[in-house]
């Protein structure tokens, strides 16, 4: 289904009439000292929710994480019962990501006022069981992502990029987050937000978009519920950040357009070519041109896992922008790494990482339980540091560390 037929001003912009600033008169010690009941504390997921969120949060959700501001304040994350804790640590990365400094960026270089006026504006990311159907009884402030939307890297709805049922929202629901309550819209209905510059450049960029038909494509009453809401922008750069992920490139039912149809580029490359104010809001202005987390590999995966695109392999369209990643579970896995300077740790199973050339054009160094390769072509490997991997497959040649 398109997400523009499910569009419901109830659930998206009711967050911007009701307001709740969450004041704190604790220190930050003290912020960090109200969660109690730790699950895991390893992965910050806690199975109390904070009690100055209210009782409505108790009362529906049972698993929390934050993002801490760089001034002390909060970005709460609440979760309900059937999402997974990997789920939930895919959720908190995603909202990491954006809030990640971009350094030599427009807009980007230091996001930490974004953050701080995120945690001012009370944001709030509610992770919520089911889909988007209006069967989740819920209704708090907060963004809502539902769990049938978020993917993990490594699981079978990613491997197999299904998009009728389980179609990766991630990214789109927290960037509306980071958007309404950092960034800040130009408009009614609207909170104060940190860079009003940017804004007025994404406003550029949606109003040419709109006016050549190369973003709300056939999506005409779509288009009006959102100008009277003021979320056209909102919109529009979720579309473009989507496919700037490569999170449409595997979509069968349109050849070049992505996010359902409504926007005239469906890979980073037809951004660029077809839509120019786009491509130069992903220029160097505020958004990595990588996934700056660490990706954890669901723990069910089996086989080679790829960080290189591979049209054989639809997941790819969107690993190929991953750079770190750690291996879970016990299975026996192997690693295509791609030019980005891959970061890979293993799992207890016995893993392998798989290089382009041959074993004389790489420099290997082993240092306790760390291998560094470096790739001498350029563009091609990178620089990867390895961290309980058994195996280096060369084109020429098998390694062994352990021997």
């Amino acid at each position: 289904m398109h997400s523009y037929l499910c569009w419901k001003i109830s659930s998206k912009m009711k967050n911007l009439f009701f307001i709740v600033l969450l004041f704190f008169s604790c220190s930050k010690k003290d912020k960090h000292t109200q969660i109690v009941g730790e699950e895991n504390l390893e992965l910050r997921i806690y199975n109390e929710i904070p009690k100055n969120l209210g009782s409505e949060y108790s009362k529906y959700f049972n698993r929390y994480t934050n993002v801490i501001t760089p001034n002390g304040g909060i970005i709460h994350i609440v979760a309900q019962s059937n999402l997974t804790d990997e789920q939930i640590i895919r959720a908190r990365n995603t909202l990491e990501h954006f809030l990640q400094d971009f350094p030599g960026s427009r807009y980007g270089a230091d996001k930490s006022k974004l953050a701080n006026k995120m945690a001012e504006n009370g944001a709030i990311l509610t992770l919520l069981n089911g889909q988007d159907d209006g069967k989740n009884p819920v209704d708090v402030n907060g963004q809502a992502l539902f769990e049938n939307e978020i993917q993990v890297e490594g699981h079978d709805w990613y491997i197999n990029q299904e998009y009728n049922n389980h179609r990766d929202a991630t990214y789109e629901e927290i960037l509306h987050l980071v958007h309404d309550y950092g960034i800040g819209i130009d408009g009614h209905n609207s909170f104060p937000g940190a860079l009003p510059e940017f804004q007025l450049k994404i406003r550029e960029a949606q109003k040419n978009a709109l006016k050549n038909n190369l973003w709300g494509i056939g999506a005409i009453e779509w288009i009006k519920e959102l100008d009277q809401e003021n979320s056209l922008t909102q919109e529009y750069l979720a579309s473009l950040i989507d496919s700037y992920y490569g999170l449409w490139g595997a979509w069968e039912d349109s050849d070049t357009h992505g996010m359902w149809g409504v926007y005239v580029g469906k890979t980073r490359a037809e951004i660029f070519s077809e839509d120019l104010l786009g491509g130069k809001l992903m220029s160097n202005d505020f958004f990595h041109p990588y996934l700056t987390y660490n990706a954890r590999i669901d723990k069910g995966f089996k086989g080679v896992f790829s960080l290189k695109y591979d049209s054989l392999k639809p997941y790819t369209n969107h690993s190929q922008y991953l750079k770190d990643i750690t291996l879970l579970g016990d299975n026996d896995i192997s690693v295509s790494i791609n030019q980005l300077d891959n970061n890979v740790s293993g799992n207890n199973g016995e893993n392998s990482v798989l290089f382009t050339g041959n074993r004389s054009e790489y420099i290997v160094k082993t240092s306790e339980n760390m291998t560094y390769v470096t790739d001498k072509y350029l563009n091609r490997d990178g620089t990867n540091i390895l961290q309980n991997i058994e195996i280096l497959r060369f084109n020429d040649e098998i390694l062994l560390l352990n021997e």
